[in-house]
């Protein structure tokens, strides 16, 4: 179970409050309440089709053109709801990694000068201190190796590392490890873990539908059902007593061990 050294923190990150989502007639998400306080770790953590993954879009600023959207979106106290990330100040902007790390990456240019063309101060030594942070090995190296070149764990943890150049409050990672093996999963778990829990790190909204992978990294679960949340409280309290019955299905899957997994541990 991950647990936080840190202690709480007064700064509000993230605060959603009635958010309603709806793409033509169906409403896709149903008046969703959260917040999410500096150095914290939260997961939405939910089957496909939850709405976890629309609310992250929504946070992000990247709701499909035909969503309505109502409620509010505040980060860092700024209401974003329908804005696009360039409307929003610097301050209220989120950095994200998604699932498919190939498709968040240049093919046709190298690692290191995609993160050199985000380094604005071009500052090597700070840019090779980050890339250790997320053991991804030297500039120099990476200069010379395209995408392609870099397994699914290393391309991830590139996609980790030019989240964090953005020096947002808020870190947006959804289903981040699902297309990745097991060795490569915990290895990308252990580095967002190791991230944020560095002074001033992101807040974090972890979007999953493993609550197996949410337990080794998370402090609290928001789980989310037919756009509703269900039921919110720290992972240990959510594992040890549920009280929805949905939080109960997604624990018993959890339990079942599969085949290169270790199942959940009470």
């Amino acid at each position: 179970m991950a647990v936080s050294n840190r202690q709480a923190h007064p700064q509000t990150v993230l605060e959603i409050a009635q958010l309603c989502l709806r793409i033509e007639e169906k409403i896709l998400i149903d008046n969703l309440n959260l917040t999410l306080h500096a150095g914290e770790k939260v997961c939405l953590l939910g089957a496909s089709g939850s709405g976890k993954s629309l609310t992250a879009k929504a946070v992000i600023g990247t709701s499909p053109a035909n969503a309505a959207i109502t409620g509010s979106i505040r980060v860092m106290g700024e209401n974003v709801a329908n804005l696009h990330p360039l409307q929003r100040s610097s301050l209220a902007r989120v950095s994200a990694i998604f699932q498919d790390s190939s498709s968040a990456l240049n093919p046709l240019m190298t690692v290191g000068k995609q993160l050199l063309l985000l380094q604005k101060d071009k500052d090597a030594e700070a840019l090779n201190a980050l890339l250790a942070q997320v053991e991804l090995g030297s500039l120099e190296e990476l200069t010379r190796r395209y995408p392609a070149q870099l397994s699914g764990g290393q391309r991830q943890r590139a996609c980790i590392a030019l989240a964090l150049m953005g020096n947002s409050k808020l870190l947006v990672a959804d289903e981040p490890t699902t297309a990745l093996d097991v060795i490569a999963q915990r290895r990308v778990l252990e580095v967002l873990h190791q991230v944020c829990a560095a002074d001033n790190a992101p807040a974090l909204l972890f979007i999953t539908h493993d609550i197996a992978v949410a337990a080794q990294l998370c402090d609290r679960a928001i789980v989310m059902e037919s756009g509703r949340v269900v039921e919110s409280a720290t992972l240990r309290q959510l594992i040890t007593q549920p009280k929805h019955p949905y939080t109960r299905q997604l624990i018993a899957a959890a339990q079942t061990p599969k085949s290169g997994t270790e199942a959940i541990a009470v």
